[in-house]
């Protein structure tokens, strides 16, 4: 059968689709504490730059090579270059999001337990000392002297490692992800993409405001907007190359197949850089969130991971809201809430990568591309939630089954495919072509384009092997 492919509807359905794609848990949490490990404000000052010299034009670059194919990542590497190794970065852009939708729909898991959690009032007025285990829903005991509380930490480990909720949680997320992807491109993914990225922001303002009422939040805004230039090092400025590079959801294929849905009057420089800005505006914002919380709470620190949204801020929230319980329920419920479209929004784009590609190279349905691709994913998720449990003997390298995949995919694949883009971009393809898709065969004005050539040929590669070296010897 031969499948008509979708295109979005309108421009802005393109940004915030391709914004939701690059929105997700790590501007959340990796964000936030990749500032507190590295300086505060001058990580941020760092992490702009990082963010317009390296991270856009590194997305123009996915831009290009999907508008200009209009097929799936594989498929676009192997138009472009038809016989030549480069193909080979289409497969693993295909795989790496196959891999890593496989772990993020655990997390994504936890954080719907986390918020169903929040809503039921489940996590306010926890120990913070080791009481007991989790409920007895969870087949936990209560502590010899019959409190009903349990430690934040000991809540967390018990969930994860139950064998049954963290994957009905996981399934929960997955169906729903699934829901949207079979609609379509305009009537899924661009028409969620519409209602849950205002959704976001208008909860981040929310958060953002009722943050800054915390008492010691002026500390937290200090360590945000006063930088201390001294503290800028080589290691911070190659984590914000890191940071930067990962936040925008760089070669995982998703961004160049969200681009080839794009207009052929979609003017890609300008997208890239408002997918940039509204990636960059949630990013700092949650650090809004979180560090006036952080700091009006005293011997309480950023922690990275899961560690920080599901131990350390629950803590946070109950200390810090002590005096209203009310306005810490409400401030927990829409942190979670908030967790949980940020997540959604960059598992659809993961699924959609691989989707397309099941959908064109097999000429199936959407549904049955998406049913396939979904079935595969959550039967790798089960096995990466198990590894918190029953399975968490089972390792590799040291590693368990989820710390594999998130070490495969991130500090693999991930920079060396980032390292492929630019090389493809600014070595292998005519010039020509680059820049009549970045002007739109020359009706547009690009007037940065000899410094973007400049950067994808020789900066940006060697910026992200400078983090890949670094990523692998720490």
């Amino acid at each position: 059968m031969v499948n008509k492919r979708g295109n979005f509807g309108s421009k802005l359905g393109a940004v915030l689709a391709s914004a939701g794609s690059a929105v997700g848990l790590g501007n959340v949490w990796r964000f936030p504490t990749e500032v507190g490990n590295n300086g505060g404000a001058a990580f941020i000052f760092v992490y702009l730059i990082c963010i317009a010299v390296i991270g856009i034009p590194v997305m123009m670059s996915e831009f290009l090579i999907g508008r200009h194919t209009h097929t799936n990542t594989i498929s676009a590497f192997a138009k472009l270059a038809p016989g030549k190794w480069w193909r080979i970065e289409g497969i693993a852009g295909v795989f790496v999001a196959f891999l890593i939708l496989s772990y993020y729909i655990v997390i994504s898991g936890w954080t719907l337990f986390y918020l169903i959690e929040s809503l039921c009032g489940q996590l306010q007025g926890l120990q913070t000392t080791d009481l007991c285990a989790l409920s007895a829903r969870l087949g936990a005991k209560a502590s010899d002297n019959g409190a009903q509380a349990a430690d934040y930490t000991q809540v967390f480990n018990d969930f994860v490692s139950n064998p049954w909720l963290p994957v009905l949680m996981g399934a929960a997320f997955m169906g729903l992800t699934h829901l949207i992807i079979a609609r379509g491109v305009q009537s899924g993914i661009e028409k969620s993409s519409k209602v849950m990225m205002p959704m976001l922001l208008f909860i981040i303002g929310i958060l953002v405001v009722c943050s800054f009422g915390m008492p010691g939040s002026s500390e937290g805004l200090r360590f945000l907007l006063k930088p201390d230039f001294s503290k800028i090092t080589a290691d911070v400025i190659l984590s914000a190359v890191g940071q930067a590079f990962f936040s925008l959801s760089l070669a995982m294929g998703c961004l160049c197949t969200y681009a080839s849905y794009f207009r052929s009057d979609t003017k890609l420089p300008k997208t890239a850089a408002g997918v940039a800005i509204i990636d960059t505006f949630v990013a700092i914002l949650s650090g809004f969130i979180i560090f006036p919380a952080v700091f009006s709470v005293e011997e309480v620190s950023v922690d990275a991971g899961p560690g920080l949204v599901f131990i350390t801020l629950p803590n946070v929230f109950n200390i810090a809201f002590s005096h209203l319980p009310w306005l810490g329920y409400i401030f927990s419920g829409f942190f979670y809430l908030l967790l949980l479209l940020a997540a959604l929004t960059s598992a659809i784009s993961l699924h959609e990568s691989v989707t397309a590609y099941v959908l064109e190279a097999f000429s199936v349905s959407r549904r049955k591309a998406a049913a396939a691709v979904s079935i595969a994913c959550m039967t790798l998720g089960v096995a990466c939630s198990l590894s918190f449990g029953v399975w968490s003997d089972l390792t590799l390298f040291g590693m368990n089954i989820f710390e594999l995949f998130d070490f495969t995919a991130s500090k693999i694949i991930l920079p060396i495919g980032g390292i492929i883009i630019c090389l493809f971009t600014g070595w292998y393809l005519d010039r020509k072509l680059v820049e009549s898709e970045l002007t739109n065969g020359g009706t547009l004005r690009f007037r940065l384009f000899r410094l973007y050539y400049f950067i994808i040929r020789y900066v940006a590669p060697l910026a992200i092997a400078a983090v890949f070296v670094q990523e692998l010897l720490s």
